[in-house]
């Protein structure tokens, strides 16, 4: 790990943490003497700093998990933020990495237009590098001390399709998958069920999906339609799965923090 840089950001106590692991970036902060819960946010760029977020716009996602915390009675959570690989030279690394790779390979097509290839994708190495490299090491640094009951991960988007995906994959790590806004249209009905068949359904899993109704989000429907059913068809109950609408909300960083601290909610107090 190396450290790049310290700076901070209103509202939240103390320094937000710049990082390096062999090239991925991660921004982090923990109250001081760490924590005992855990969240995991994608798009690390749009998490705490408006000079990376992508339209200079982030989900204040530190600000509500704090005070969300401290309404619950909680201490405020280790935040950490995973940056996707896209630069100039890799302009298509954010969909490298938050694909769920696996569900291509076994034979689910892209439903849009892309210029990945099954090849190009790496959501496997991407998902393992947090769980088994990042997330430790954090953890270890801060002086946190979690557990997969209290440590979450939270995802919009093609980061909400990651989320789902690492609650196949690495449910062993964490116990709470926040999904806003994911993004279904990228394999349709068929990436709906392959995923939603593949979570596993027991007492200690818990998922939150939503989304907007306008922009891209209204494409969104049907299939958030579909994978709800899915869920309640498969024995997923009110305690367990959470799904939402939120009327007069789009697809941006803006539209997600208007709305977070609900799924940070569900998660907290738990």
């Amino acid at each position: 790990m190396k450290i790049l840089r310290r700076y901070q950001v209103r509202g939240i106590p103390g320094d937000v943490n710049r990082v390096s692991f062999d090239q991925t970036i991660v921004d982090y902060w923990s109250p001081v003497g760490g924590s005992d819960h855990l969240l995991l946010a994608h798009d690390g760029q749009n998490i705490f700093d408006r000079k990376t977020a992508t339209f200079l716009y982030t989900w204040k996602l530190a600000q509500n998990a704090i005070r969300v915390a401290q309404e619950e009675g909680k201490k405020a959570p280790l935040i950490i933020g995973v940056f996707h690989s896209s630069t100039p030279s890799d302009p298509h690394g954010r969909g490298k990495d938050l694909t769920p790779e696996d569900a291509f390979r076994e034979g689910v097509k892209p439903a849009i237009p892309t210029q990945l290839a099954i090849d190009d994708l790496r959501g496997n190495a991407y998902l393992e590098k947090i769980f088994k490299v990042i997330s430790p090491s954090l953890v270890e640094a801060t002086k946190s001390s979690v557990s997969p009951a209290t440590s979450a991960m939270i995802g919009s988007s093609m980061g909400g399709l990651a989320t789902l995906n690492a609650a196949i994959r690495f449910n062993n790590h964490f116990h709470t998958a926040l999904a806003l806004s994911p993004h279904w249209p990228l394999g349709g009905d068929a990436l709906v069920d392959w995923i939603i068949n593949r979570i596993p359904n027991n007492n200690q899993l818990r998922i939150w999906m939503s989304r907007g109704t306008k922009g891209l989000d209204q494409s969104y429907e049907p299939f958030q339609n579909r994978a709800d059913k899915l869920m309640w068809n498969l024995g997923w109950d009110e305690h367990r799965f959470k799904t939402k609408v939120y009327h007069r909300t789009s697809h941006n960083e803006r539209s997600w923090a208007s709305y977070v601290n609900e799924p940070l909610r569900f998660w907290l107090n738990k």
